[in-house]
């Protein structure tokens, strides 16, 4: 069974997507930018952007009950392949080995023009989690 995970603030409601979906041990999560609470991306540049996309993917991971250590598969979106010892880094500063497996790919546009990362994640989901999720 399908179940949504939402977080509060949930900037996904006004475009009809959910934070995350879990479906039995797996929490499948939408790509997470660098948008502060506020929905707005973050000042700083592609690192401050970065770190606070690795924070939302942290939020909307325990609100399906799962975390970082348990992702499985990350795919990054970059405005930018220039920035990629910043991804690398980023992984090193949120993940720790065993890495989740990982795409990184450079696209021309996110949804906000400002926006120059996006993260999304396949995690596993602890049983005891699953159980009392259903």
């Amino acid at each position: 069974m399908l179940q949504r995970v939402i977080t509060q603030p949930d900037p996904y409601e006004p475009y009809l997507l959910s934070q995350a979906i879990k479906y039995g041990d797996l929490l499948y999560v939408s790509g997470q930018a660098g948008a502060g609470a506020d929905g707005k991306i973050v000042d700083g540049g592609f690192r401050a952007q970065g770190e606070q996309a690795f924070a939302n993917l942290r939020r909307a991971l325990e609100a399906g009950g799962s975390s970082l250590k348990d992702v499985i598969k990350v795919t990054i979106f970059v405005t930018d392949m220039g920035h990629f010892q910043d991804v690398v880094e980023l992984r090193r500063t949120f993940f720790s080995a065993p890495y989740p497996a990982d795409t990184i790919a450079e696209i021309k546009a996110l949804y906000d023009p400002k926006a120059m990362i996006e993260i999304e994640a396949i995690a596993a989901v602890s049983s005891a989690a699953s159980a009392g999720s259903r």
